[in-house]
């Protein structure tokens, strides 16, 4: 069974931004870093639900819009003194189209 998605064209995700894959259970917040390495996490900060997609990204982390929690792309985990995590999905690059490996 073929468990990975075609989700878009790596150049279609800006350098540093993000895109949003909505399925019926959950959103995912799609990350493009400045070397061009593609991460996936839910898209809610373990805090208050913030929409990460909307954050800032730096290296390998995100800054939540809401109230500035830091989360790591890789782990989804809460970075410094925070601490919550949240789900984050496989995905990997060939022949420049981003793929997700679906959820469950």
């Amino acid at each position: 069974m073929n468990d990975w998605t075609a989700i878009t064209k790596l150049n279609d995700i800006p350098k540093l931004g993000s895109r949003i894959v909505r399925t019926d259970s959950v959103d995912i917040a799609i990350f493009r870093t400045s070397d061009d390495q593609v991460f996936a996490i839910r898209d809610a900060c373990p805090h208050k639900n913030g929409p990460l997609s909307q954050g800032i990204v730096h290296g390998t982390s995100v800054t939540c819009p809401l109230h500035n929690w830091k989360i790591d792309l890789a782990s989804g985990e809460a970075l410094g003194a925070d601490s919550g995590c949240t789900n984050t999905y496989e995905t990997k690059i060939e022949n420049e189209t981003v793929y997700l490996r679906s959820p469950g």
